[in-house]
């Protein structure tokens, strides 16, 4: 493509986001600022929210939403409430509005309830609508600015269903098609143009399986997920974020029991391109042992993860908030800290790599 001058601008259809040749790649002209901070903040930066959880007795299911600048570092400040106290499930987000859905409320009964914030915001959260087959718990999520997809799930048994809300449309969810493997508990990111989903367990005993399957779709085109490559093991319960360009998969759980089946390990592929992923490095720079139903939120250039559960050598509940340079590979870093220890956080962002 050496014909092609620098400085060149084209409107790329699968994104519709005009873009700019800067004489190696096509990269996309940033049309608004993403930027949010408050005055304690060393600079401006991307918002990540996490929303949501489980927390040990007595506060149990929770409906607390925190928010980060992902920019800086330190700990989480108070956004808000969710309509309900509710563990698990997936967000997404445009550069304005988050929406949370998919998780379960105190007892394991299953919450099909669509939650929306604004983001620039803080505030309670309100109903944005309803999910397709809102029995499903433990869903992936993904999505660029116009559309968000909420993956998979079960309440027992493992489903394949793929949903669609338009972001900036209020209502109910639509059919979007089918997974390669019907699975729960695992994770999703990606860029404008493709939705990435990663891991995953399917139910219910005595056939649980654990899976190293990653799954793609073009989010702009309803239909089936394709193949995209396998995990370095098979795991489920993973957080995901990404950048436009590398997807960051951290922790998993990859065995049954409560013993060591939980990895501290973070990984990475490339989302334009099919693949297995790579070891990126390390989820845990305090504590050497294996996390699980951590979640994930990112900027252009930061992931940041918070904690969930640890499981090695005893299940334990941290607060604690990791970040690495999703351009390169390494140890992750503290961020900070929740307010709470807490597992099975929904998390978004107004930046992430579908932006």
């Amino acid at each position: 493509m050496s014909e092609i001058p620098r400085g060149a601008i084209r409107f790329n259809t699968d994104s519709n986001k005009p873009e700019l040749w800067d004489g190696h790649q096509w990269a996309e002209l940033q049309l608004s600022t993403p930027n949010l901070g408050r005055g304690v903040d060393t600079q401006p930066g991307v918002r990540g929210v996490f929303a949501g959880g489980y927390s040990p007795s007595p506060v149990g299911h929770s409906d607390t939403i925190q928010y980060v600048n992902i920019a800086s570092t330190g700990n989480a400040q108070d956004f808000g409430n969710m309509t309900a106290e509710i563990t698990a499930g997936g967000g997404v987000a445009s550069r304005t509005r988050g929406l949370f859905a998919g998780g379960y409320v105190s007892g394991g009964g299953a919450r099909g309830t669509i939650d929306q914030i604004t983001i620039a915001s803080t505030g309670n959260a309100v109903v944005f609508g309803q999910l397709q087959n809102g029995g499903n718990i433990r869903r992936a999520a993904a999505g660029n600015a116009t559309r968000g997809l909420f993956v998979g799930g079960g309440n027992p048994t493992s489903t394949n269903d793929m949903i669609y809300v338009t972001i900036a449309t209020q209502g109910d969810s639509i059919v979007f098609g089918d997974l390669t493997v019907a699975r729960s508990r695992f994770s999703g990111a990606g860029s404008p143009v493709r939705g990435v989903f990663a891991g995953g367990f399917s139910g219910p005993s005595p056939t649980n399986t654990w899976h190293n399957v990653i799954d793609f779709v073009n989010i702009a085109t309803i239909g089936n997920a394709q193949d995209f490559g396998d995990l370095t093991k098979e795991k489920t319960w993973t957080g995901s974020c990404s950048n436009a360009t590398r997807m960051i998969i951290g922790g998993g759980d990859v065995g049954p029991g409560s013993g060591a089946s939980a990895v501290s390990e973070t990984e990475y592929l490339t989302i334009a391109s099919g693949g297995n992923a790579i070891i990126f490095g390390d989820l845990n720079t305090i504590v050497d042992t294996g996390t699980y139903a951590n979640s994930g939120v990112a900027s252009p250039t930061r992931g940041v993860f918070n904690t969930g559960l640890f499981k090695n050598p005893s299940t334990t509940y941290h607060n604690t908030i990791y970040y690495v340079q999703i351009a390169t590979q390494g140890k992750a870093v503290d961020f900070g800290d929740l307010s709470e220890p807490n597992y099975g956080c929904k998390s978004c962002s107004n930046g992430h790599g579908g932006l």
